[in-house]
């Protein structure tokens, strides 16, 4: 690196759902001076600011990385489309907007296997810190944070008998999945304002772009990480076709996510040293846990036929029904464009052994043969339901010294009895409530699996063969102080100075439910144990 490379306080890689929290956090005072990069281009789409937009962000070729897994063996050798977020606000600006914090438990387990500072009580203030929530300041949350989370306001009466279906087993109804208690049925909220989409870069980003100590670099795709001896004092980068470097005084962090954080960790001779050496890559230190402990939510997707025409499959089909939707966003700010694809939810126990919720629902009021595809010609609705404390552990590891070839990512799905057990259990539970007296009137077919899928074998067989993730890898750069371990509990890279990894690589296990408010929580944690360390 050159002697006059610019120089800043702290390097930030990635501008997603947590370097845009750090980035504002850092920044705050004035006394530090910040560099954002991002690989991704600006967030200027308008698909990404509408919430319905989640459906065209899928696939996008610009603002979406879309990897692929290699041949998962349990998955009857399928390659499994990953996408992740590419630009200003990273997957918050294309995920599904659902406000999920995960369970108490999940965070005291954290705490429990050496994570000192991560228990349910450490986390919650970060968590309430960082939220906006329309109902105001209420007792565990937050109603002036920087990110904004509204109620879906009009009941709709698909998701009112799924309610219904899922209070027939049991499982009661809750106006709140972030309360004490995660157990429950009913609907989400949502990280919108207004009918748009509330992005970390929204939030976070936005309102700090405006101060002359942070500098925000897109299209700068980070391809080493630059040090002398154990540690790191800057970052290599490359930005429309030329290479350049910058110094951090103080720290450079990683917040690239559970893909492409241990990506460039083994680039820049962090990693397992058996496989870098295998690549020609010098070992600057042996960490064999950087790839490792990767973990995801596997949905399987039951599609049913609806009896009435009430679906939104129903309004995309006709002009008519178009219209109406365009214009109750343009008038209201509401209807299906400001709430996106997923509107119910349902948290609850499929296993007798359980003590909380072991999968959760994900319920929509339109039906397509994936995620983001074109939705069915007849009227349909979707249970996507998942597994939250899956068992089975992948890998990331970079398949050359090439910065812009993609990793190789190996999830393993189902590869413990337990995932498998719980998966066939879920899709179980699905059935029972789409059989329910309640959804009577609604249940027309199922679609798929479709009634020929009866035994347990049968029921796997479907998950291995239509199975797909809810986009929540985590776990590949492991939070703790064992061997396996790659950051400390003050997310500091073991054995190398001058780094840390904040983003959702460093959960030591997945957390019940959707991952972008856990991240966001991170982010916040470590912003401040970055600056009392500065001080």
């Amino acid at each position: 690196m050159t002697a006059d490379a610019p120089e800043f306080d702290y390097v930030i890689v990635g501008a997603g759902s947590a370097g845009c929290v750090l980035a504002n956090r850092l920044t705050a005072n004035g006394r530090h001076r910040v560099l954002l990069l991002e690989a991704g281009p600006e967030d200027r789409s308008l698909w990404i600011h509408l919430p319905i937009g989640y459906g065209k962000t899928m696939w996008h070729p610009v603002y979406n990385w879309g990897f692929y897994t290699e041949p998962d063996p349990n998955m009857h050798n399928r390659k499994i489309y990953w996408p992740r977020g590419r630009g200003l606000g990273g997957s918050s600006s294309i995920n599904g907007l659902i406000f999920i914090r995960g369970q108490p438990q999940d965070y005291d387990r954290w705490a429990a296997a050496g994570n000192a500072g991560w228990g349910w009580d450490d986390v919650l203030p970060y968590f309430i810190r960082s939220e906006g929530n329309q109902r105001g300041a209420i007792p565990l949350h937050g109603g002036d944070g920087p990110l904004a989370v509204s109620d879906i306001g009009a009941k709709h009466e698909l998701v009112e008998a799924f309610i219904a279906g899922a209070n027939s087993i049991g499982v009661p109804r809750t106006d709140d999945f972030n309360n004490a208690t995660q157990e429950g049925v009913g609907y989400f909220q949502l990280t919108t304002k207004n009918g748009w989409r509330c992005s970390s870069a929204t939030g976070y980003l936005k309102p700090a772009r405006k101060r002359p100590n942070l500098r925000v670099e897109t299209g700068a795709h980070a391809t080493q990480l630059l040090g002398e001896g154990k540690r790191v004092t800057g970052v290599r980068y490359t930005q429309h076709g030329q290479t350049h470097a910058v110094r951090a005084a103080r720290e450079v962090i990683l917040a690239a996510g559970a893909l492409q954080s241990p990506q460039l960790l083994q680039l820049s001779g962090i990693g397992p040293a058996a496989h870098l050496q295998q690549l020609g890559i010098p070992v600057v230190h042996d960490l064999p846990g950087v790839g490792a402990n990767l973990q995801d939510h596997l949905q399987a997707r039951l599609i049913f036929q609806c009896r009435k025409p009430v679906t939104t499959n129903d309004q995309l089909r006709s002009v008519f029904g178009q219209m109406k939707i365009g214009l109750q966003w343009l008038l209201f700010k509401t209807g299906p464009l400001a709430i996106g694809i997923n509107q119910g939810g349902l948290f609850c126990r499929a296993l007798p052994e359980s003590a909380t919720p072991d999968i959760q629902f994900h319920f929509a009021t339109l039906s397509a043969d994936m995620a983001g595809g074109k939705v069915h010609p007849f009227s349909g609705f979707t249970m996507s339901v998942c597994q939250l404390r899956p068992t089975s552990r992948g890998t990331v590891l970079i398949k050359s010294r090439d910065p812009l070839e993609p990793p190789v990512i190996q999830p393993n799905y189902l590869s413990t009895a337990l995932d498998r057990r719980t998966a066939v259990a879920g899709l179980k539970v699905a059935r029972t409530i789409a059989q329910s007296a309640a959804m009577r009137d609604y249940t027309l077919a199922e679609y798929k699996p479709g009634p020929g899928v009866a035994s347990d074998e049968e029921l796997l067989e479907f998950i291995r063969e239509n199975g797909a993730t809810i986009f929540h890898a985590a776990g590949t750069c492991k939070m703790g102080i064992a061997a396996d371990a790659v950051v400390d509990p003050q997310l500091r890279v073991h054995g190398i100075a001058g780094l840390r990894v904040v983003d959702c690589s460093i959960l030591p296990t997945l957390v019940s439910g959707n991952t972008h408010w856990p991240v966001v929580m991170i982010a916040e944690k470590a912003a401040e144990m970055i600056l009392d360390g500065a001080e």
